[in-house]
């Protein structure tokens, strides 16, 4: 009982002392974070606020100012408006250890105009803008970076601030879904308005997008649901490792209560493979928790048999296109 009381007691002295740390990114005539870099200690939160124009925060390495770290985050290309004043999206990065955390907008020759950021970057920072600016592996602003983690979570806070505004005025939400070596949505979580879409754009191996809801992560909301509801559902997208052209999948948004969604392929769904639209990340029932319910059941209710099918009646187009449930996760260590 000493134990476990300590345990709770370490928990929440470590959430207490988390700080969050605002940082900007752009603005009107800026190429820039602001400020460029800071120091911060584990399970702090750095908040990334775009602002005008169209950038990103994608993790790259010392050596590579310009270029994405394999696995690295990603918070994908974030456009807003010259007259967006307010209400403007975020990125928030958990920090996991001291360790120096590299950061560059990926937006033509952003970096290597200095735009770069970093996290516990000791005496480097200067290095490290200084290769940037020497055009060290720069990237081009097409295609896509498909390395995003859980560690980052992008949240739409305006329709005219995020996404790709369609002729009716609605934003249409792009999400990649998995990606060589990836088992995640990119983003994982996000708001959208009624009348929004959201594009899922399948990268490798073999993935699916289907809805399910927070009690039951894991379970198509067909075989959950008491009150008839079906549930989207794109089926299957098998992907080849060198594909370049990737088939997407939309739905559109009739309302603003959650929309809980999870990768049905094998044990996917158990390995955190989820997605929520409009959770209530103030309440109990956030992303975070359903992740956590996800991996709790360890996908032992999804279906685990793959195909190669179609969006079970849908159309398939191809283009060219947080505070994490530590107490349980500490808990169910100790048992």
């Amino acid at each position: 009982m000493f134990k476990l009381s300590t345990l709770f007691a370490l928990v929440a002295l470590r959430v207490a002392h988390a700080a969050t740390i605002n940082v900007v990114v752009g603005g009107t005539g800026i190429l820039k974070f602001t400020p460029p870099f800071v120091n911060a200690s584990t399970g702090d939160i750095v908040r990334f606020t775009f602002q005008q124009k169209n950038h990103t925060a994608t993790q790259s390495t010392l050596q590579s100012p310009c270029a994405p770290k394999p696995g690295g985050f990603d918070s994908g290309f974030i456009p807003v408006a010259d007259s967006v004043t307010s209400n403007f999206p975020v990125a928030q990065l958990t920090v996991t250890d001291t360790n120096p955390v590299w950061v560059y907008c990926r937006q033509a020759n952003h970096c290597q105009q200095g735009m770069v950021f970093a996290v516990n970057p000791g005496n480097d920072f200067a290095a490290f803008q200084a290769a940037a600016t020497g055009g060290a592996s720069a990237t081009s602003t097409t295609g896509g970076v498909a390395t995003a983690t859980a560690t980052i979570a992008v949240t739409a806070t305006s329709a005219t601030s995020s996404g790709a505004p369609t002729s009716t005025g609605s934003v249409d939400h792009k999400v990649v879904v998995g990606g060589t070596g990836v088992l995640a949505y990119n983003p994982s979580n996000i708001t959208a308005q009624v009348g929004d879409t959201v594009t899922f754009e399948f990268h490798q191996v073999n993935h699916t997008v289907t809805q399910s809801s927070f009690n039951t992560p894991c379970r198509a909301l067909s075989l959950t649901s008491t009150t008839g509801a079906v549930g989207f559902d794109s089926g299957f997208n098998p992907v080849a490792s060198g594909a370049t052209t990737f088939p997407t999948y939309t739905i559109t948004v009739n309302a603003t209560t959650p929309i809980w969604a999870y990768c049905r392929q094998a044990n996917h769904c158990g390995q955190g493979m989820v997605f929520s639209i409009n959770s209530v990340e103030t309440g109990s029932n956030n992303f975070a928790a359903f992740q956590a319910l996800a991996k709790q059941q360890n996908g032992t209710s999804s279906s685990t048999t793959s195909n190669t099918s179609g969006a079970n009646g849908r159309t398939v187009t191809s283009r060219g296109a947080s505070v994490a449930v530590l107490v349980f996760a500490l808990f169910s260590a100790m048992i």
